[in-house]
């Protein structure tokens, strides 16, 4: 989209920010079974609970936006999760031509790594996943999951660690226009999610549940103004020693890369692959 256009779009956006511990919990409709408590520091949590008979769970923003930084963190599911799949992502629907920004926790089996696929839409093309291993342990404890978007590129961090960076290209579908909605759900995945749906869900183990607190968002909302380049996250782009962190992850947990996988593009890897960061 031309930069005239991109201008347009965001006069017509509002700055929302939501940092109240408290607070967030109202921002979200649910779906499923969800409880809500306090964790042993006293922070408002939101727990999806999944087992046979509940099917998923989750909870939606009652905003829509466009571009921003969206922050939560998350403590997954311990012991024998395969199957599952937790996730973190925006979305403009569900319709053919949708726009998503994807943050995809895949259950393990007992001492095996959970598996973190990171994926973007644009006008329906996906098949943009990057996947890794993540190098903790994602149910001992809350760890920070982050998505920025803005007209340049799109960034995912895990804590402190940026791990990928989707760039736009001017002649390449890219979410640009469309305003999504904000998702947090739990679901049965086991035609996909373990070692590639080899592992289903032993609900022997059920319930499943995976907490989440301490919910961030600092973004253009669908309705007002939105003051663009006021805030760091519209403008991000990645340093110097954060492409080194991008390198380190690809270097020693990169399980996916979809720009490698020919057998799955045999008329040609998408034209990004192509180009340099």
């Amino acid at each position: 989209m031309a930069r005239r256009s991109l201008a347009v779009l965001a006069i017509a956006l509002a700055l929302l920010q939501v940092t109240s511990a408290g607070s967030w919990l109202r921002e979200f409709t649910t779906d499923g079974t969800v409880r809500t408590g306090n964790d042993a520091s006293g922070q408002k949590v939101m727990m999806l609970n999944l087992d046979r008979s509940s099917g998923p769970a989750g909870f939606n923003s009652k905003e829509q936006f466009l571009y921003g930084e969206f922050s939560i963190e998350m403590k997954l599911i311990p012991g024998n999760s395969a199957g599952t799949v937790s996730c973190f992502y925006l979305s403009s629907g569900t319709d053919d031509w949708r726009d998503e920004i994807d943050m995809e926790f895949m259950g393990n089996s007992s001492g095996q790594p959970v598996v973190l696929n990171t994926n973007v839409w644009a006008n329906g093309d996906g098949k943009k996943e990057h996947q890794f291993d993540l190098w903790f342990d994602p149910s001992a404890d809350y760890h920070t999951y982050t998505i920025m978007w803005n007209p340049t590129n799109i960034l995912f961090k895990v804590d402190n660690i940026f791990i990928r960076s989707f760039k736009r290209y001017a002649d390449l579908a890219y979410p640009s226009s469309k305003p999504m909605t904000l998702h947090a759900t739990l679901w049965d995945g086991s035609y996909w999610a373990t070692q590639k749906g080899r592992i289903p869900i032993d609900w022997n183990s059920a319930p499943f549940v995976v907490s989440y607190r301490s919910f961030y968002a600092n973004a253009c909302v669908a309705g007002g103004a939105c003051h663009a380049g006021r805030d760091g996250w519209m403008s991000r782009r990645l340093n110097a020693a954060e492409w080194g962190t991008v390198r380190w992850a690809e270097h020693n947990y990169m399980r996916y890369n979809y720009c490698t996988d020919a057998w799955r593009f045999p008329n040609g890897l998408p034209a990004e692959c192509s180009r340099k960061y």
